[in-house]
């Protein structure tokens, strides 16, 4: 069975993890399939079937990050709308943990373990 991808995501400006926030997990290569969409839970991951690795096979990906509509109408700016991040499996029995760190103005997002 293949490793999975998870997604972090921590609101840094408020110091809390991102309830709520909208995530897209798509395959995007060699065919582009959506693999989960969902909200982040309390604890700012999205339960899916990907994070135990259904679906995942060798290919590109994608994760759309949506934080314009996570900070909504009461942002102070209205900068960031939808964050993407793609990245290459070719190893699929590895887990692949996106932890993301954001603001209304920027972001960090790596691989982490």
């Amino acid at each position: 069975m293949a490793g999975g991808i998870s997604v972090h995501a921590v609101d840094v400006a408020h110091g809390r993890p991102a309830l709520g926030l909208r995530v897209a997990i798509w395959r995007v290569a060699p065919d582009r399939i959506l693999l989960a969409e969902g909200q982040l839970g309390a604890d700012g991951t999205l339960q899916a079937p990907v994070v135990k690795g259904d679906g995942v096979t060798a290919g590109e990906y994608e994760v759309l990050f949506h934080i314009g509509e996570f900070f909504g109408a009461n942002a102070q700016t209205k900068f960031l709308t939808t964050v993407p991040f793609r990245f290459a499996i070719d190893k699929v029995e590895e887990h692949f943990h996106l932890p993301l760190k954001f603001t209304p103005w920027g972001y960090s997002i790596f691989r982490g373990a």
